[in-house]
């Protein structure tokens, strides 16, 4: 299936999908007012989906997701690729995210993608183990 750009009308199946993907995922709720700003866009199947800040030149990536049963399957990477399309076209200089500092799978793919690190945000997440660093990385286009 192709991926297809969300929508307000989204937000129960992206809450559905960070719910099977993350320990602390965002509500359907939280979905529906990210999903209503003129500056959320995304990309969605039933497999995964981005969600991006795009606001002039720059975007961050909020959250990237992929479904545990297709995780190692190229969803993700795909995303990616799909968001660097747009953000081609809309002209985006830079591209930011963070990322868990235990998540060295995800690290990897963002490098692979382009991304370099650039700075750490310490206890950024909160997560059963306790506060978690955030790898900053961006992607200069």
């Amino acid at each position: 299936m192709s991926l297809y750009k969300v929508s307000p009308l989204h937000a129960c199946v992206l809450g559905g999908l960070h719910t099977a993907s993350f320990d602390e995922p965002w509500t359907e709720h939280a979905f529906a007012e990210l999903l209503r700003l003129p500056t959320t866009v995304g990309w969605c199947d039933e497999k995964g989906f981005i969600l991006c800040s795009h606001v002039l030149d720059e975007m961050e990536i909020m959250t990237i997701c992929t479904h545990p049963d297709f995780r190692r399957q190229g969803v993700a990477e795909n995303l990616l690729m799909t968001m660097m399309d747009y953000a081609q076209l809309a002209k985006v200089s830079k591209i930011f995210l963070e990322v868990r500092s235990d998540n060295i799978p995800a690290q990897k793919l963002y490098e692979k993608m382009g991304f370099v690190e650039n700075g750490i945000r310490k206890g950024y997440y909160t997560t059963r183990q306790g506060q978690m660093d955030a790898v900053c990385m961006v992607k200069e286009m």
